[in-house]
């Protein structure tokens, strides 16, 4: 049984208060935090007189609370052992979007073009694979020397017993802390940040160590240097192409730096490049992996090609390799062949779906910026030079606020403390651009009817982790 601390609680929760009443204020931000996952279905909650004491609560406030919340059917009491989030008898992310008519907590495209077309050629080719045992536990050969030629293309050699395939990028993510992180170890990660990264990390009992990115200075740098020094983090995670929300890019110096600085003071980086494809202006910038034989890289084709195509990988040294294998067979057995072989296909046209993407992106960033600009003119709206969304400053509106608003407007969102540690970022909002333009304009106007029926005004002063 999973349970949470009041303490633990509070400082998920962040700054709540609004200009509803106490009790329904707190029902709703603990609803949010369970929406977007940051408190899993069947958590045990703390006790009322534990979460009154580590809010500065009454004791009234918090029943008052914890009944709204089991009214709205989001928590179950049971007599003896005590109250649990609740979400349905479906899992969380379903529950999450039920009933919505724009979905935007994912920044995904549809399947590209030239998937359909690939899996008629993986068809062809699945028969001789049939007299196979189908176990591949580093990946399948074809896959492997294909992934290898892309980094070759981009200026890192790379054998194919340096890849591992795995079941997306996030099974890779999972994987790598679970190899390269014991319960205790500081892990350097990004504030904000993809948040299953974060989760990776407290699946793995790491303690996070954050280094701010913002959306127009990108990296604090000389803070992860000094982090790395102080508190030599065991490894380090980082997406340095239009990183997830801020759309920020490392440069060619920036890269070399912290390169630098890990192999200095020991910490293994992990390069996340998922979304490396996703380029509207910038160019091309070599990978992480170029500026150090340490660096481990992780890939996928969900951002490019297809989420439902459930393939990633891992570039490493030959010997975390084996070890990544060995580990794995704890987990799974192998990535299905038949996705395995469409993406060898998909790597050969990697250029036509990045020309694709491009211009469904760039179609989309160009009616997000209309919309925001027309809808909320107090807003500054970036202008990145790629990836899949905008981190907006929603001030005065608070972000949980503004998603709880939008989910009677039938728009569902991603609360900004979902990509952050200890309930940062409650003034910013991530919006993705992936959408149809059509879909994008009327979740701007569904964003601006529920800020203004239901956003309480400025934001008390949000809660940033040190």
């Amino acid at each position: 049984m999973t349970s949470i601390t009041a303490t633990r609680l509070a400082t998920i929760l962040g700054p709540w208060r609004s200009q509803s009443p106490a009790y329904a204020a707190l029902a709703d931000r603990i609803r949010l935090v369970a929406l977007d996952g940051r408190l899993a279905h069947g958590t045990r909650m703390p006790a009322e007189r534990d979460l009154a004491a580590a809010l500065g609560l009454s004791r009234t406030t918090v029943a008052a609370a914890y009944a709204r919340l089991r009214d709205a059917g989001s928590l179950e009491s049971r007599r003896g052992s005590g109250s649990f989030v609740s979400l349905g008898t479906r899992p969380a992310a379903v529950a999450a979007v039920d009933g919505i008519a724009l979905d935007f907590t994912k920044a995904a495209m549809p399947a590209a073009g030239p998937v359909a077309a690939c899996f008629a050629a993986a068809a062809g080719l699945i028969g001789p694979e049939l007299s196979r045992s189908g176990y591949e536990i580093t990946g399948h050969p074809a896959l492997r020397g294909a992934v290898a030629a892309h980094f070759a293309r981009r200026g890192v050699p790379t054998d194919p017993e340096q890849i591992l395939v795995t079941s997306g990028a996030q099974h890779a993510i999972a994987l790598l802390t679970r190899v390269l992180a014991t319960p205790g170890d500081r892990a350097l990660i990004e504030q904000p940040t993809y948040p299953h990264a974060i989760d990776a990390l407290q699946a793995a009992k790491a303690r996070p160590v954050p280094v701010p990115v913002d959306v127009e200075g990108g990296w604090d740098l000389a803070e992860a240097e000094a982090a790395m020094r102080d508190a030599t983090p065991s490894l380090g995670y980082v997406m340095p192409d239009f990183q997830n929300p801020t759309g920020a890019s490392l440069s060619e110096d920036e890269r070399g730096r912290l390169a630098r600085a890990a192999d200095r003071h020991g910490t293994v980086l992990i390069a996340d490049e998922t979304t490396m494809w996703l380029d509207l202006r910038r160019g091309p910038r070599r990978p992480l992996a170029a500026y150090s034989p340490a660096v481990v890289t992780v890939g996928g084709l969900g951002k490019l090609a297809w989420g439902g195509l459930r393939v990633g990988w891992i570039r490493a040294s030959r010997s975390l390799v084996a070890r990544l294998a060995q580990s794995r067979t704890s987990m799974d057995l192998g990535t299905p062949v038949f996705e395995q072989l469409v993406a060898v296909e998909l790597l050969a046209r990697e250029r036509e779906l990045v020309a694709e993407r491009r211009t469904r992106l760039a179609d989309g960033l160009a009616a997000m910026r209309e919309g925001l600009a027309e809808q909320f003119p107090q807003w500054t709206v970036p202008d990145p030079d790629g990836g899949l969304a905008l981190w907006l400053d929603c001030s005065p509106w608070s972000s949980s606020e503004l998603v709880l608003g939008a989910r009677e407007e039938g728009l569902a969102l991603t609360a900004g403390p979902r990509f952050g540690l200890n309930g940062a970022f409650e003034g910013r909002l991530r919006l993705p651009f992936t959408d149809s333009p059509e879909s994008i304009r009327a979740a701007v106007g569904a964003l601006r009817r529920a800020a203004d029926r239901h956003a309480s005004g400025p934001l008390a002063e949000p809660l940033v982790a040190v």
